[in-house]
């Protein structure tokens, strides 16, 4: 099962690495396309509003086909994206080309999780899950820091990198993942889980999550300069603790979630996380507290989105494709509204970017708290059409 994952993970890591390497390189973005930090913050805005809009969009378009093809599409249209942003000289340009970009990665990150969703067993479900969201966090724990490494040469090759790293995923598809059909599902179809209570509220927690960590991880570059006194090498350091916190908090909640509540696990990491940035204007004032505040935030970011996954696939295992797209597009609605709201709070309410962590604490609080209004009101599950057979005839076809 490793073989046919194992494409998935480094599809999810190409997207990652794209989602989260301008954070890294924010500074010298605005720079160079002669902006500011928070107008530059809102490429990523941008990208992951459009990506989180779009997905179901791209997931209704290419529902007919096997989930191989998809990819593989999905794949060229991200490749092509990173290429243009590689090859922009201006805000302009970039910005269209990140729109690109993110029509691509739409359905990359939700094809590939229900592709391991309908190839794993039951019971190994979680593990499958979060060893292809691993892609994710891996990009955070590699991705992210050698992107910005390189990119202090020039911030354009991070971008080549990229689409190279899209490039290999793409050719680990064609050749190592066997056809994978799931019932077609129109884009109404789609949306159609939307009208059920539980599923709006379980989504609104993977968005209040991530609209809190991406207030402040958006613009981390700024707000770690008291720590890193402008040393890129020293923010290389510290994004590689955060992101190597963040896989393996990762790997913790595939196995977490296999043994215990996943209503359970996601209660203690949210309110971790609210913690750790609360204490963001302390913690990071040297080095050293700020490499283990960054390890402890990043188990943490690392953790959510497998239970919220788990949660959503117990409602109804039929609807898994479908759902796993909405929490995806969820996620990236939270990325955007925080790159946003950071934006704002530096700009009209006067918070320095090391102060972020104050107000990402209180939606992350906020996300907590309804979490446990969300578990103590379980609701109904979705009424879908079962996927399993026909996942299960194509595996064995393949």
């Amino acid at each position: 099962m490793v073989k046919w994952l194992l494409p998935l993970a480094v599809a999810t890591f190409a997207v990652g690495t794209d989602g989260y390497v301008i954070a890294g390189l924010l500074s010298s973005i605005a720079t160079d396309l002669a902006v500011s930090t928070p107008a530059a913050g809102q490429l990523v805005t941008v990208f992951a509003l459009v990506l989180a809009l779009s997905a179901p969009v791209m997931g209704a378009l290419t529902s007919s086909l096997d989930r191989r093809s998809a990819l593989l599409i999905a794949l060229g249209i991200f490749i092509a994206g990173n290429a243009a942003t590689a090859m922009g000289t201006s805000y302009g340009v970039v910005m269209a080309a990140r729109i690109v970009t993110a029509i691509g990665a739409g359905i990359i990150t939700s094809a590939a999780s229900s592709t391991a969703a309908a190839i794993a067993p039951p019971e190994r479900r979680g593990r499958a899950l979060a060893f292809v969201l691993g892609g994710l966090t891996l990009a955070t724990a590699l991705g992210l820091p050698l992107g910005t490494l390189i990119g202090r040469a020039d911030w354009h090759l991070t971008l080549w990198a990229v689409a190279g790293i899209g490039l290999l995923a793409a050719l680990g598809i064609a050749v190592g993942l066997p056809r994978v059909t799931l019932p077609a599902a129109a884009l109404p179809d789609r949306l159609r889980p939307l009208k059920q209570g539980r599923v709006l509220a379980l989504l609104a927690v993977t968005a209040l999550a991530f609209l809190g960590a991406y207030t402040l991880y958006t613009y981390i570059g700024p707000a770690l300069q008291p720590a890193t006194g402008g040393n890129e090498t020293m923010l290389s350091l510290i994004l590689l603790v955060w992101g190597v916190g963040t896989l393996a908090g990762n790997i913790v909640a595939g196995r977490l979630v296999d043994r215990q509540a996943p209503a359970r696990v996601l209660t203690g990491t949210l309110a971790l996380s609210a913690l750790a940035l609360a204490l963001t204007p302390l913690a990071t004032r040297a080095l050293t507290p700020t490499l283990v505040w960054a390890a402890i935030w990043g188990v943490t970011v690392g953790i959510i989105v497998v239970p919220q996954q788990h949660r959503l696939i117990a409602l109804s295992p039929a609807a898994t494709p479908i759902l796993l797209g909405l929490n995806s597009s969820a996620l990236y609605i939270g990325v955007a509204l925080g790159g946003g709201f950071g934006g704002l709070a530096q700009e009209w309410l006067g918070f320095s970017p090391a102060q972020l962590g104050l107000p990402a604490a209180g939606i992350t609080v906020l996300a907590l708290l309804w979490h446990l209004g969300t578990t103590r009101h379980p609701g109904t599950p979705v009424p879908a059409t079962p996927i399993s057979a026909s996942a299960t005839a194509e595996r064995s076809k393949a």
